[in-house]
């Protein structure tokens, strides 16, 4: 999808999944890589996407993004569920590449705005949404995706 600066970000394949579990397994999580592909193949299927940071080796970062219809939007909505760089590859600017990876292809899929789900207790989340255009809207975040004129 997009290089740079030796990054790689493209949607991730089953043949990811083994160093997707690394990844999980460097952030505290435990998720065979069995369960990764099939998930990740179901995904492919579905109304979403996963993009992974690439830079040598497994990857570096993952974005888990999908859409959907609302009665009260007139375009989809766009929702991240994951994103997760690797503990020693944090303050690289990965996440935020991935971050605009994630909003064009939301972009792609005719989405409109852009919403992060945070987990409750997460510590760095807020103030990465807040230098990255996000604003509060309750347990979510959320940020247009085309620039108001």
């Amino acid at each position: 999808m997009a290089s740079r600066y030796g990054l790689e970000i493209r949607a991730a394949t089953a043949a990811d999944a083994a160093g997707l579990a690394a990844l999980f397994q460097a952030s505290g999580q435990s998720i065979a890589a069995s369960d990764l592909a099939e998930r990740l193949e179901a995904l492919r299927l579905g109304s979403g996407t996963a993009l992974i940071a690439v830079e040598w080796g497994p990857p570096s970062g993952l974005v888990v993004l999908h859409w959907y219809r609302s009665l009260t939007a007139a375009q989809p909505v766009a929702q991240i569920t994951g994103l997760l760089v690797g503990p020693d590859e944090r303050r690289r600017g990965i996440g935020r590449l991935l971050l605009k990876a994630a909003s064009q292809a939301a972009r792609m899929a005719g989405c409109t705005t852009l919403e992060l789900a945070a987990a409750p207790g997460e510590e760095t989340l807020p103030a990465f949404c807040d230098s990255t255009g996000f604003e509060r809207a309750g347990s979510l975040f959320t940020r247009p995706l085309r620039k108001k004129s």
